[in-house]
């Protein structure tokens, strides 16, 4: 096999992994001013599609692949098929009609002509190769992607997680391969145990809410809501819901078979009260000591902007980011120094934050863990702010080791 990184490697964003030039894995865009999108945007032309999982820097590009003549099949999950056209949407409001939006609704409208959706565990054939999807324990319908050609046996990992969430299942399968490309986002963090992130959560928000104030939890609209609406219902604490986030939760309610438990979900769907953004309705909620779950996660957009500035004000409430905050973002400012620019002001906020490791990745531990069935394989790094370094440390163990860098070209 022949493979050509076009994206992901040696950064975390717009992941593409193209295989003998046939085969595309993944297609995703980097969030930045302005985007970044794979290598070879116009011009690359794969036969087949496959898709790990439904995040922006993994489908961001897709619709792009499908402006020509040729228009290859998208292979995936039912769930991804769904966020993938939803965030396609999102990001055409947002950049539409732009030099920062290469594609147009005529090619979010063919996503769906071009979809083929399979399950978990079973084989399909796809531009010559013997193609299976894994759960990755990331998101609903995340996959890890093996690749056989009958020579060679690619395991692709997407995003993945060892660890437990409530939404879905933790990553299990590990089929055999000669090649692992592996994510590495975590490689130098152990996320802590999750029911101690929960009760730490849980404490923090009735703290809040006793001292008369009100929370706002900034969440990202695929995966961590809904993981969030979860948490909440189990420790028994009302939530608002508000954002991309709101249709996203009502649509995985359809997708059981993708949920670790349905009942659970359900439940937590239906405590959770949705908001509709209507006549000052965000204001007034956030005045009357509630906890709100809202997009965007970096508070870099959506309705964030109006319950953060409504809260800001005095330090008996409180803004608890749910993940990590890039660099750059106004939701990392805002931890690290008390001020952030929100709708192009800056502002100064009084309000408390704090951050709680909800990640849905794996962490340091996770990955060796994983990687622990894949020693005779090689691993090739990707996905990650120090993936170099990552595959120092597991050349240092005994791997075979590399971590490749962008547009790079290797026989495998």
């Amino acid at each position: 096999m022949q493979l050509e990184f076009l994206g992901g490697a040696e950064e975390v964003g717009r992941s593409a992994l193209s295989v003998d030039d046939s085969l595309l894995i993944d297609f995703g865009m980097k969030t930045a001013s302005p985007p970044q999108w794979p290598l070879k945007l116009r011009s690359i032309e794969p036969d087949a599609v496959v898709v790990s999982h439904g995040h922006l820097d993994h489908v961001g590009a897709l619709p792009t692949l499908l402006a020509g003549e040729s228009r290859p099949p998208i292979h995936w999950t039912g769930p991804t098929h769904q966020f993938a056209r939803r965030l396609a949407r999102d990001t055409l409001k947002l950049h539409g009609g732009t030099p920062q939006c290469p594609f147009t609704e005529t090619e979010v409208h063919r996503l769906s002509e071009v979809s083929v959706e399979h399950e978990y565990g079973v084989s399909f054939q796809a531009a010559g190769y013997e193609l299976t999807l894994f759960d990755a324990g990331h998101i609903p319908g995340s996959a890890h992607v093996l690749v056989d050609d009958g020579e060679t046996r690619l395991l692709y990992t997407g995003d993945f997680h060892t660890g437990s969430q409530r939404l879905v299942d933790r990553s299990t399968d590990r089929p055999a391969a000669d090649v692992v490309v592996c994510e590495s986002t975590y490689s130098d963090v152990d996320h802590g145990a999750r029911p101690a992130v929960e009760r730490r959560f849980a404490q923090t928000v009735r703290e809040t809410i006793h001292e008369g104030g009100s929370v706002v939890v900034p969440a990202f609209a695929i995966g961590r809501t809904q993981e969030l609406l979860m948490v909440c219902a189990a420790h028994d604490i009302t939530c608002y819901v508000d954002g991309m986030g709101k249709g996203l939760s009502r649509m995985l309610g359809g997708r059981s078979a993708f949920l670790a438990d349905p009942d659970a979900y359900q439940e937590a769907i239906g405590r959770a009260r949705f908001v509709t953004g209507r006549d000052g309705q965000r204001r007034r909620i956030v005045r009357n000591n509630s906890v709100v779950v809202t997009t965007s996660g970096m508070l870099t957009g959506g309705p964030a902007m109006t319950y953060v500035p409504a809260i800001s004000g005095h330090p008996k409430n409180r803004i608890l980011f749910s993940g990590y905050q890039v660099a750059g973002t106004p939701g990392r400012e805002l931890l690290d120094r008390g001020t952030a620019e929100i709708d192009g002001q800056l502002l100064t906020v009084a309000a408390r934050s704090d951050r709680f490791d909800f990640s849905a990745h794996a962490d340091r531990a996770g990955l060796l863990d994983y990687l622990a069935a894949y020693q005779d394989a090689t691993v090739l790094v990707t996905h990650g702010d120090r993936c170099e370094a990552f595959a120092e440390e597991l050349l240092a163990e005994g791997y075979r080791a590399a971590a490749p860098a962008l547009g790079e070209s290797m026989s495998v």
